[in-house]
């Protein structure tokens, strides 16, 4: 097999600074929001505040929350901590923390803000139904996005997409309700119907563009599994146990999960399918295998 280090993303580069720039623009849009109704500049620098230390350290630790997820020593699973060292080892990251979620759903998933502080997270389900082939396959491309750094950016960029449209609720209806003479509510409400309006204009750009994000990081991380294993068709035999296992956890579970779909190897949908590639966070599954069969002929055609 030929192995080496993934280089440098360049299409994902570019696509995460226009993310976040993106996420710039619409704190900006809020903060105008939150001034023209309570007039404090401290209050929307409290909130603003709040929000991005919240989403910057609490984030990781929220989504092992919930997966109820644990971290693991080498002594109870040396097999997989030996691959998950190996692999930092060989793609230069400091090794992350292992964490396990008890459940039967198929997935993994990397969190944390950066590498430094990085997170592998694997259930129970997925370490059942894989190969140690097939699980340094997928513990490659969960590096991948480490070595990347786009765990911090969809990190932020999910958490605030949650965070803004319930904010936005909260204000929208706290408008109807405030005091005051009539006419001053009613100007009051215009105005805020056509910042409203405004932001809900940038939060469905963003979230197209979230979306494209998540779908080109998720190519992104399995070229890299793949070159770091130097065996595509690892991943790619990962990837279908993965979706058709998804078929057969019960519905009920499969929604309890679906708040991480974004950070998961392969969305926790019956049969890996989503509504339409435009709406997912994953690229679809005959996508992802037509690329890893093109890198396996590039790897082979370099021998």
């Amino acid at each position: 097999m030929v192995r080496r280090i993934p280089g440098a993303d360049k299409g994902l580069m570019t696509r995460m600074a226009l993310v976040m720039f993106l996420l710039l623009v619409v704190y900006a849009v809020f903060s105008f929001v939150l001034w023209a109704i309570f007039r404090s500049f401290l209050l929307i620098a409290v909130i603003d505040i709040v929000f991005l230390f919240g989403q910057y350290w609490f984030s990781d630790k929220l989504a092992l929350m919930s997966m109820r997820a644990r971290e693991v020593s080498p002594a109870e699973r040396p097999e997989l901590h030996a691959i998950v060292e190996r692999l930092a080892q060989q793609m230069d990251l400091p090794k992350p923390r292992v964490y396990e979620a008890d459940t039967d759903i198929p997935n993994a998933f990397a969190t944390g803000r950066n590498p430094a502080n990085a997170v592998v997270c694997v259930t129970t389900g997925i370490e059942r139904r894989l190969t140690p082939e097939e699980m340094e396959a997928v513990i490659g491309h969960e590096l991948t996005h480490v070595k990347n750094r786009d765990v911090m950016v969809i990190t932020f960029a999910s958490f605030f997409a949650t965070i803004a449209a319930t904010l936005m609720r909260w204000m929208f209806w706290m408008s109807l309700f405030t005091g005051g003479d009539r006419r001053r509510r009613d100007d009051g409400a215009s105005a805020f119907a056509l910042v409203y309006l405004v932001s809900l204009v940038v939060w469905v750009i963003s979230f197209f563009l979230i979306r494209a994000l998540s779908r080109y990081r998720e190519l992104a991380a399995d070229r890299g599994s793949a070159i770091v294993t130097g065996a595509p068709s690892h991943l790619a035999s990962a990837l279908i146990k993965i979706s058709n296992g998804m078929a057969r956890i019960p519905d009920q579970d499969l929604r309890t999960a679906q708040a991480l779909n974004a950070f998961f190897i392969v969305p926790a949908i019956a049969g890996g399918a989503s509504l339409g590639e435009l709406f997912s966070t994953h690229p679809s599954l005959e996508r992802r295998l037509a690329q890893l069969e093109k890198i396996q002929a590039e790897l082979y055609g370099l021998r």
